[in-house]
């Protein structure tokens, strides 16, 4: 029985065999613990369609592979072509496309895969430098996908499962959690790649919320919250004025939606900040 794809031994084999190395500008770090990749895959499987961003060799995605019934695996580096039709020849369910996922028509393939497999779910080894476009560019297909188990840097992922008043709390928070319930699964270690990169990393979690949650304007709340959050160490207040452009609106804003002239963004939690976004809309 051939070797794990996900283990040290096999990893080096594989990049010993095709003479590779990590492309930096990829930011490519290669999964090497068969039991991360493994409780990733577990977590982030529905037994339907799963999409995967930056297979690599195929650490992730053989485990995919053997728990859903189809896996589009989407890669920029040509150099990995011969080396996934080897690793990845047992598994006539995987099909790999390669293309950057953020030229990719996820409007249409998406909901595509749903009509074929039921549900549609999203589990990859995010590369560090397109964490935030990959996310929303997910986030852009709303209910079409069911739910996205990420791995990536620590740091990010407690950004995106923060609390209000926490040290990690700001824009990035709301918006996910307004699409989103979030959690952080568990921590990964810098030595379960290779090579280890410089930080630790985590698995998060968005299941998405009902439609019915979602009732504003996706873009133009994103927009506020950006606006709200620009400057921390500002009131509120101070940000709002600097947005609308006009002091008077910002503290009306405020004294209509109930939020003291002192408060600073990172006080207010996913609900307060719709409801700052409502009285600005006149909803």
């Amino acid at each position: 029985m051939t070797k794990a794809i996900a283990t040290a031994a096999r990893t080096r084999e594989i990049l010993n065999t095709y003479d590779l190395h990590a492309k930096k500008g990829y930011g490519q770090n290669f999964l090497v613990d068969l039991s991360v990749a493994a409780r990733c895959a577990e977590a982030g499987c529905l037994d339907s369609a799963v999409i995967e961003v930056g297979p690599g060799i195929g650490s992730l995605t053989e485990q995919l592979a053997q728990r859903s019934r189809k896996v589009l695996a989407f890669e920029v580096d040509e150099r990995l072509r011969p080396v996934l039709q080897e690793t990845l020849q047992a598994y006539d369910n995987v099909e790999v496309v390669f293309q950057d996922v953020l030229t990719a028509d996820l409007k249409t393939t998406v909901p595509e895969l749903k009509r074929q497999y039921g549900s549609v779910t999203v589990c990859a080894n995010l590369p560090y430098y397109i964490t935030s476009p990959v996310l929303f560019r997910f986030f852009e297909c709303g209910p079409d996908i069911s739910l996205i188990t990420v791995m990536v840097q620590k740091e990010v992922a407690d950004r995106f499962s923060a609390a209000p008043n926490s040290k990690d709390y700001g824009a990035l928070s709301v918006e996910a959690q307004y699409l989103y319930m979030v959690k952080k699964l568990f921590n990964v270690p810098r030595g379960c790649f290779n090579p280890s990169p410089n930080v630790d990393s985590a698995i998060v979690q968005f299941q998405a919320k009902p439609q019915a949650d979602l009732a504003i304007d996706t873009a133009g709340f994103f927009d506020l919250v950006q606006g709200a959050f620009k400057q921390r160490r500002k009131t509120l207040y101070n940000n709002l004025k600097e947005y609308t452009g006009s002091a008077e609106q910002a503290l009306n804003l405020l004294h209509e939606a109930g939020i003291g002239e002192q408060a600073r963004a990172q006080e207010l939690g996913t609900e307060e900040m719709i409801r700052l976004y409502r009285c600005y809309r006149g909803m």
